[in-house]
């Protein structure tokens, strides 16, 4: 009791602000006075001064949500009055800003973000959540006061914060039966961790595929170049990090061993802008410099550049990723990471972030894809190469995994090129707007989602086979946003084993019949169906991954 603030609202009481995602006790009040109105009681319940998960006393291993005992215990809170219904309320605030709309150039950009994200804690409310069933008067009432559309509200019966389920998974961990079967990322057989890591990406191509390989090499690698004494600078391109991230330690400490140091950080990385201003500030007091992306463009690309002043002259070591330089998600979520120490693509590398620090974009690429005025245009120019090929009598092929497929222009011209004959085959995690298998239209193109243990992430690019074969991995999906709103960038991959592994691995993707659902040409997901032994994609990389070091799944 002591660590609530209970209010009920009425003229001298003003309905109070919730904050965006705060969950409340909510409860019509009435007194016995029949000429008195009925009013709002509200209780906020998740102050954070009070564990959520309380079990209850006297039955042990039996819990429940905190904000569910100050909602039963409503009486004694508002004593005097009656409580004629009750409910845990949530809203949730729209989190759509465009920082670049109202921004002053006479204002530091970081300062500008800074004030922006305070004002989204107050932006008008989009859903409104309710978890008992009232009266639709008191919601129509709740409607009025929030200002939404009864289109906004939602009645839950699951609880309003999913959060709680982390709490319940340490109390559970003895109880193995409960948890997915142990598996560690593996060392990479790539590498030799024993001996220094730039003189071996500088001898041949290096590639990681998380969470079936760890990350420690690529960090491992930052580490040395900002202790290596041939390293001139480390250039970086920064979305979302760790909490406690060894890629800003890293960063830090080339800086303050001299290096020169630029990175830009996308500070609107959505829900990330905080703590990005955060590592922006760190960055900076070490003596990095910092840029903070373009205007109207966010800058989504996973790229890193190494430069070295050796006796045989300039080299570049090129990274370029599919996913973010997190170290917690590259345990969650598949991502591939390909390091190289090829001097076009470290030239190309070079010129990406040259534009980027004059705030333009490239406008011309020999190797990378980099939108938004070269990735869409040549993915294009590719499909184009395979409805040619079949219009020649060959065979043509794509493959394509990406995260969504929204782009319209890339979707009409895989149409074309299923009605030219093409082969064409995905694996489209979420968003899909393209209906496979239609007769006449989209019959040779089929799409399969995969839905697993770990959050399939990664953007493969495959055009052509055998010697036409191109294979890119990529920052960008196919949408819009990434196509031609974002800067992403998408590497080719000319290592002929490194492109021997990326085609097995789409190969067991397209082969998985566990957990991925095929996309029908009515639109809807069903699961594989098993005329054959089981293969789960993610289970049989993970196991590749432990062979490849001589290690045993538990």
């Amino acid at each position: 009791m002591p660590l609530l603030s209970p209010i009920t609202v009425s003229k001298r009481h003003p309905f109070p602000f919730i904050k965006n995602n705060e969950i409340c006790a909510m409860a019509l009040l009435s007194t016995r006075n029949k000429n008195s109105k009925s009013r709002f009681g509200i209780v906020p319940c998740n102050n954070g001064m009070f564990s959520r998960l309380i079990e209850i006393p006297g039955k042990p291993g039996y819990y429940m949500l905190s904000e569910e005992l100050i909602l039963h215990f409503m009486p004694l809170i508002f004593q005097g009055y009656n409580i004629d219904c009750k409910s845990l309320i949530r809203i949730t605030r729209n989190a759509d800003i465009d920082a670049d709309k109202v921004y002053d150039e006479e204002l530091n950009y970081r300062d500008h973000m800074a004030e922006v994200i305070k004002q989204r804690k107050k932006l008008q409310p989009v859903r409104l959540e309710y978890t008992r069933d009232i009266d639709k008067k008191i919601v129509k009432s709740l409607a009025q006061y929030f200002k939404i559309d009864k289109e906004m509200i939602f009645n839950s019966k699951a609880p309003l914060d999913m959060s709680f389920v982390f709490t319940i998974e340490d109390i559970l961990r003895t109880k193995k039966e409960l948890f997915f079967d142990r598996r560690i990322p593996q060392r990479s057989p790539q590498f030799d961790e024993t001996k220094p890591l730039l003189p071996q990406i500088i001898e041949g191509d290096k590639l990681l595929h998380y969470p079936y390989e760890s990350i420690r090499p690529f960090l491992n690698m930052l580490h040395e170049a900002a202790v290596n004494p041939n390293v001139v600078s480390i250039k970086m391109t920064l979305y979302r990090l760790a909490k406690n991230s060894k890629v800003i330690e890293a960063l830090v400490e080339a800086a303050e061993n001299g290096k020169q140091v630029d990175v830009l950080v996308e500070l609107k990385a959505r829900f990330d802008e905080e703590n990005n201003i955060g590592w922006s500030r760190m960055l900076e007091e070490a003596g990095c410099h910092v840029i903070y992306g373009l205007d109207g463009l966010k800058v989504h690309s996973k790229l890193c550049l190494i430069t070295l002043n050796t006796d045989e002259g300039v080299k570049y070591i090129t990274q370029v990723g599919t996913g973010n330089y997190n170290e917690k998600t590259a345990r969650l979520y598949t991502d591939i990471s390909v390091m190289t120490a090829n001097e076009n693509i470290g030239a190309e590398a070079a010129r990406v972030f040259q534009t980027l620090a004059l705030g333009e974009v490239m406008k011309r690429t020999d190797h990378l894809l980099v939108a938004p005025k070269c990735l869409q245009n040549k993915v294009i120019d590719k499909i184009d190469r395979e409805i040619q090929i079949c219009r020649d009598g060959g065979e043509g092929y794509i493959g394509i995994k990406i995260n969504s497929l929204t782009d319209v222009k890339i979707m009409n011209k895989l149409v074309e090129a299923s009605k030219a004959g093409v082969k064409i085959e995905m694996v489209v995690r979420g968003i899909c707007c393209l209906i496979p298998g239609i007769p006449g239209e989209t019959e040779n193109i089929k799409v399969i989602s995969i839905v697993g243990r770990f959050l399939e992430h990664s953007r493969i690019y495959i055009f052509g086979k055998d010697e036409r074969e191109e294979i890119y991995i990529a920052s960008a999906d196919f949408m819009t946003r990434n196509t031609i709103r974002r800067v992403e960038v998408a590497a080719p991959i000319y290592d002929a084993k490194l492109r021997d592994y990326l085609r097995e691995v789409f190969r067991i993707e397209m082969s998985d019949n566990v957990k991925a659902r095929i996309l029908g040409p009515d639109g809807n997901y069903t699961y594989v169906e098993h005329t054959e032994p089981a293969v789960n994609s993610q289970e049989m990389l993970y196991a590749d991954a432990y062979r490849a070091v001589g290690s045993v799944i538990e």
